[in-house]
Order: structure tokens, then sequence, then C-alpha cells
């Protein structure tokens, strides 16, 4: 690891909504604040087609047209947005550590952690080609486009449970 250390007020892990709105906030509060992106720049909503469930778009958007319009006005008012992947942290003592990419460490008075999810995808090479064409990672994002179709969901545990109620209420079958 280099000696390669800067200290800010706010440093933010994360650039889905969470992250971004986070951002605004401590900009708007004069924090100053620091955001990397992480792995996945912008979150999972840049791997979204249509969004239609978030106020402020009556058309609906794009999910990359919508994570690029909240990193504008994130920028807008002062986020220092930057790439990096934070590999390591030490929250032991009043000050924060922050390694970002194995080589730089970051310290900070406050640290906001928005790294969101990730959906768990089988692998198979249909999925990345049908992604947004009938293959979704999101029932509640994604189901009002397969009201009155038949559906299946693929997956076990809670989150499957909660997908499948969803689509229970909008989809003529689920397996």
């Amino acid at each position: 690891m280099s000696n390669e250390n800067e200290h800010v007020q706010c440093l933010i892990i994360g650039s889905g909504p969470a992250g971004y709105t986070a951002a605004i906030y401590a900009a708007r509060a004069d924090l100053k604040p620091v955001m990397y992106m992480g792995l996945q720049p912008g979150g999972q909503l840049t791997i979204t087609t249509e969004v239609d469930n978030f106020p402020g778009y009556p058309k609906g958007t794009m999910g990359p047209e919508m994570m690029e319009d909240f990193k504008a006005q994130a920028e807008r008012f002062g986020t220092d947005i930057r790439y990096g992947y934070a590999t390591s942290v030490d929250f032991t003592g009043p000050i924060h550590k922050v390694v970002i990419d194995e080589n730089k460490t970051i310290t900070a008075d406050t640290v906001i952690i928005a790294t969101g999810a990730s959906a768990k995808w089988l692998g198979l090479p249909s999925e990345q080609r049908l992604n947004g064409f009938g293959v979704s990672a999101c029932a509640v994002c994604d189901g009002y486009f397969f009201r009155g179709q038949d559906v299946a969901i693929i997956g076990a545990g809670d989150t499957a449970a909660e997908e499948a109620t969803y689509l229970a209420k909008l989809c003529k079958k689920y397996t």
C-alpha cells in the first residue's frame, strides 16, 4: 500500500440512488462530500431499462439516464465524485479510515455506506441477452410490465417469496 493519504469531512461509498441522495444532502449542508463509485458506478439502475415508478419522471426514464441525472445533480452541489473501490475499512476510532483500491487511505469524520445490493444470477448466457427483454432481477421494478402474463421466479428464501407475493397480484400465473 502506498503512503498516499487524504482527509475528508464526509466520505460516501457507493453511487446508486442512496449514495447520490446522501451526496446531494451532504453537499447542500456544506459537508464537502467525496464519493467513491465502487464496482458498478450508478448501481443496479444502470442495468435497468424502463423506470416508471420514480417521482419526477412522468413519462418514465431509462435506468442509466436516471443515474446520470442523479450524478449531475450531486456534482452541481459540489460533490467530488471519483472512481474507486473501498477495499477495507477501520471504524474503531473517532476518525474513520477507508482504503481505496488497496493503495490510498482516506480518513473521514463521517462515512456513509450506500453500497446497495446486487442480483444473484444463474450464470446462463441467455440471462445477459434477455435482461430487460423478459428477464428481470426485480419484481417491484419490472412486475408491472408482466401484468396478466405467466411468469417464473427463480430463487429461494425470503426474497423469492416476496417477489412471488408481489407478482401474484399482477400476473395471471406464477411458477
